[in-house]
């Protein structure tokens, strides 16, 4: 059975988002960059930006010379992150099977799906339409039988479209390509190719003799070879999911107060302990990510000391971990909290490790606010520091 593969490539994907977000920042330089040093590296740059040489890399310093219209933003992992899950749940609908890359690149196997959605060309643009007509967000889509060559056809593709490379035409398409279109020729090879072989495209790499490529390209030159020729066996591989209960807060404003921000963690402890409780899990592992007010993150995880699904167990672990991974004199804007690795109940696990009478009266008022928050919602009550 021949394999069907999209990718979906929306370039310079946080720059997209942001002009989402800002409608002002279309059809202008753009490039994102850590803020506050002249030295800090482009970290993407929009198509207008790379026209008048911007290039990821670069110091931002220079390529505010290069383009004095060029409008920087600070990185914004959040406004990502949050565009990705929605990008995710979109692709998830057509396939299983799909593999995302990086933020806005996502391989999709749509083999055995023909019946469902058609053929995959088709897909390809019903799933273009659709993220530009609900995300706003413009793309193209590369329709192959495996997935380098379905990722060079979004690449090449110009504007938004779909470009489908039938089945058996993968070497002619691949053969008027310039060399560094072949994944794994990076700088120094493409510069031997050009000055001491004078080859420019991929046509012209085919007909090396196996050991001259080996020459050039080691144990690599047989792969090198195949992925000119436009063969690529990899398959498209699902994200493993991991059981995982985690709950997250973006402050009201950006805070350094420690007991305002233990207040917060307490909140986002307290929602998680209820959930496992309902759930009847016990974690081995938890974790934190911290985002400050200039968009850098710290994460930190550790093991569990006991299994427990009570907030006054899996506090104390958490607030010494928030202590940890907070070292910065910068404000926090945003925390989340995570718990995984689950321990499921047994005939010789119990749920109470402490058998103190302070444990068990403290199971007791835990169970308590459990129902009354089942029964009036989650801000019906809360401890005083979690207020």
């Amino acid at each position: 059975m021949h394999r069907h593969i999209i990718h979906l490539h929306i370039s310079a994907f946080s720059i997209a988002v942001a002009r989402v977000c800002e409608p002002r920042l279309r059809d202008r330089p753009v490039a994102v960059a850590p803020p506050q040093s002249e030295r800090a590296l482009v970290m993407s740059a929009s198509s207008e930006a790379r026209k008048e040489g911007v290039f990821k890399g670069m110091p931002i310093g220079n390529a505010i010379k290069l383009c004095p219209d060029l409008t920087v933003l600070p990185p914004n992992p959040g406004q990502t992150e949050k565009a990705c899950k929605a990008l995710s749940s979109m692709v998830a609908r057509y396939t299983p099977v799909w593999e995302p890359s990086r933020p806005g690149h996502i391989y999709l196997d749509l083999t055995g799906t023909e019946r469902l959605w058609g053929r995959a060309k088709d897909t390809g643009f019903h799933l273009r339409r659709e993220i530009k007509g609900h995300l706003h967000l413009p793309g193209t889509v590369g329709v192959a039988g495996n997935k380098m060559v379905s990722s060079i056809a979004s690449r090449i593709m110009p504007a938004q479209g779909v470009l489908d490379v039938d089945h058996g035409r993968e070497a002619p398409f691949m053969a008027p390509l310039k060399v560094n279109m072949v994944p794994g020729i990076g700088r120094f090879r493409k510069k031997i190719l050009l000055e001491e072989l004078n080859i420019i495209r991929v046509r012209e790499l085919v007909l090396l003799d196996m050991g001259r490529l080996k020459l050039i390209f080691g144990r690599q030159a047989c792969l090198i070879h195949q992925r000119a020729l436009g063969i690529d066996p990899t398959p498209v591989y699902p994200i493993p999911q991991k059981p995982m209960v985690s709950e997250e807060i973006t402050l009201s404003q950006d805070e350094n107060d420690d007991e305002k921000l233990m207040g917060a963690l307490y909140r986002l402890v307290e929602k998680c302990s209820h959930r496992l409780r309902s759930r009847v899990l016990f974690p081995r592992k938890a974790g934190i990510l911290i985002r400050y007010s200039d968009q850098k993150e710290t994460r930190r995880q550790l093991k569990l000391p006991r299994l427990s699904f009570w907030d006054f167990d899996l506090y104390g672990p958490l607030e010494e971990l928030f202590f940890k991974a907070c070292e910065r004199r910068v404000r926090v804007r945003f925390i989340k909290v995570w718990f995984r690795d689950f321990s499921y109940p047994n005939g010789q696990l119990s749920l109470f490790h402490d058998p103190s009478p302070d444990a068990e009266k403290k199971s007791h008022v835990v169970h308590a606010l459990d129902r009354i928050r089942e029964r009036y919602g989650e801000e019906a009550i809360k401890y005083g520091r979690a207020a």
